[in-house]
Formats: structure tokens, sequence, C-alpha cells
């Protein structure tokens, strides 16, 4: 491996693991300055990873997180805060639980109806920020934060009784969708099973990274992200990689909800997870918005969540696990930069040392002719 590309590998691996290094320190911190054991409840978490149970827990959950941090990854490659993924998942999910509980097709029409009805809302939802951004300059995050809300309250309206909603007990949901749109997992006996689902996450990332380095789409919104008018100046039209990051941004972050709607609940209601939106902003920062990274990153975020309910039976607070997530994002923040710093003084370096060595020989070779003549 040439030196350079030694240099990048490195550059791209200290980020994430002073990252990570800095959070666990800091979060021992915590622990000690609250009287508890600063080890401990790390060792319980990771000896619960152990378990089958819990490691299908967390594929399962991952795979949510892996989905929407990709949302976020295609916003980020292109220099934009696609803050509104919680809002874009959340009603994509609930229109194809609703198309779920009203068509019943036969399964080979059924689920593509319920992935398109997803992908069609989250794009929709997305393309008003974007449209917002192109036609009047309005910031997406400011758009994607207010679509945020918009989107918790149509949920609630859709949720009446006398629009989609189905009341079972004191649970508002949209009805139990038909079989024919349920997705069958992979059984693992007493361990559980792993939604059916998580390999549209596996084709997901696949396909995020052949677009970006391998199609004239992907290296247009690269370019589009590094600099708007230098892409502009090679017949790159921003306004238009704008609108379509965010319709892309939008379409995937709507299918982070369907491995578990498919899989499992077959219903929207008030215990469908939310946040994941959000948690996915910290998922593609850790993972530096590579499709290997984000996997990682996934599979960490998941681990806190669905190993730290143990903590609670040996006298920890599972909280130590959001405490965790929060400390890694700033930790990330304050990382990337570093090691961004460092990177371009090494560069300067490199390149000065290149240019004194190119003038050392010039001016030996201007010596050499001199006592030839």
């Amino acid at each position: 491996m040439k030196k350079f590309d030694k240099e990048r590998v490195l550059l791209a691996v200290a980020g994430p693991v002073i990252a990570l290094a800095v959070a666990f320190v800091l979060s021992a911190i915590v622990l000690v300055a609250s009287g508890k054991n600063p080890v401990e409840p790390f060792a319980l978490m990771f000896e619960q990873a152990g378990y089958a149970d819990v490691q299908v827990l967390i594929v399962n959950q991952a795979s949510m997180y892996y989905i929407a941090a990709l949302a976020v990854a295609i916003g980020f490659r292109m220099n934009l805060f696609n803050i509104g993924v919680d809002g874009q998942y959340q009603l994509g999910a609930m229109m194809a639980a609703i198309v779920g509980a009203h068509a019943n097709l036969p399964a080979f029409l059924q689920v593509p109806l319920l992935l398109l009805t997803a992908v069609f809302t989250g794009a929709f939802w997305a393309g008003i920020a974007g449209f917002l951004k192109v036609t009047r300059g309005v910031s997406e995050v400011v758009a994607t934060i207010m679509l945020n809300a918009i989107a918790t309250s149509l949920i609630v309206y859709m949720w009446k009784p006398d629009v989609f909603g189905v009341k079972i007990g004191n649970n508002s949901t949209t009805g139990e969708m038909h079989e024919s749109g349920w997705i069958p997992g992979i059984d693992l006996g007493a361990a559980g099973e792993i939604y059916g689902l998580v390999i549209l996450a596996v084709l997901l990332g696949i396909g995020y990274w052949l677009t970006l380095n391998r199609t004239r789409f992907g290296f247009d919104l690269r370019a589009s992200g590094a600099s708007s008018s230098a892409a502009a100046a090679s017949g790159v039209d921003p306004k238009r990689m704008v609108l379509t990051a965010m319709l892309l941004s939008g379409a995937i972050a709507a299918l982070a909800g369907l491995p578990i709607l498919l899989g499992d609940s077959h219903t929207y209601n008030l215990n469908f997870p939310t946040g994941i939106g959000f948690l996915g902003i910290g998922i593609a920062l850790l993972g530096r918005n590579s499709p290997v990274g984000i996997v990682f990153a996934a599979l960490l975020w998941a681990w806190l969540d669905k190993a730290s309910p143990e903590l609670d039976f040996h006298g920890y607070d599972k909280e130590i696990a959001v405490i965790m997530q929060g400390l890694i994002v700033l930790s990330v923040v304050v990382s990337y930069e570093a090691v961004r710093e460092w990177g371009l003084r090494r560069q300067q370096r490199r390149v000065g040392a290149e240019l004194a060595a190119g003038h050392v020989l010039g001016a030996n070779n201007t010596t050499k002719e001199v006592a030839g003549r």
C-alpha cells in the first residue's frame, strides 16, 4: 500500500477511534462522579452481547438505524443537513401501514406496493424542503424541523377513528395489515427472529456505494457537495442536485421503519419506535458517511440500546447508554475536526518537503550544467 493510501486510511480510522475512546472515558468519569463503578456497567453490556437473543435484537435494531443513517449521509454528501429524517420515516411507515390495512393484493404485489408507498411519501415530504431551498433559499434545517412538527400533527390526525385510526384499548393504531404484506423473518429458534427486511438494509448499502462511486450522478453529487460553484462551472445544475438529493434522502428515510412494520408490529401505533431519524445523524457522523463505517456505528448504537436494560438489575441506570450516545456525537465533532487539522498540517509539511527537495535538485542540476561548461 502506498504511503498516501496508508495516511488516508489512518485519517479515516483515527476520528471514530478517538471519539469512542473519549466517550468511554467521559462516561466513566460520570459514573465515578455519581459514586458508581466506572468499569462494571460496560462489562455487563459487553456480556449481554454474547447472548443469541440480544444479538438478534441488536441486528434488527441496527437495520433500522442503518437505513436512517444512509438517508442522512446522502444529505451530508451534498452538504445538506436533513433534520427531517425522523418525520419522513414516521410518515412513510404510517402511510404504508394504512395502505397495508386497506389494500389486500397478492403478496408479490402487496409488498412492492407498501415499499413504494413509503418511498413516495418520504420523497414527497423531503421534497417540500428541497423545493423551498432551491426556489426561495429557505434553509433545509429550518424547513425540515418544521416539517417534523407538521408530520407529527398529521399522524395524530390520521389516528382519529373517523379518518384511518382504529382504537384498541387506549392505543391508537392504523389497524392490522393484511398478511399478504407481512414479510417473514429468519427464524433462529429460541434466539428469536431476524427481520426479513434486514436484507433491504444490505441492498441499500450496496446501492449507496455503487451510486456514489460508480455513477455519473454520484460524481455530480459529491462534486456539488464539495463546491457548488465548481460543479456549476463543469455543467452540473446545483439546484437540481439539491432537489434530487433531498428526494432521495427522504425516500430512503421512509424505508427505515419497514423492517419492524412488515416483520413484527404489522400496524402503526403509539408504541412504534420514534427518534430513529435523529439517531441516524449521530450514526452517519460516526460512520463518516461510509456504507461500511455506518454498519459498525449502527451496530454500536443498537448494542447500547439493547444491552443497557440489564444495568437496571445491577443498580445502574440504563440511561448511561444514552449519555454515551450523546458523548459519542460530541466527541465525533471534536475529534474529526482535530484529525482534519492534523491531516492538513501533515499534507502541508509533505508538500513543503517535496518543494524543498525539488528546489535542491534543481540547484544541483544547475551547478552541474555550469561546471560542464
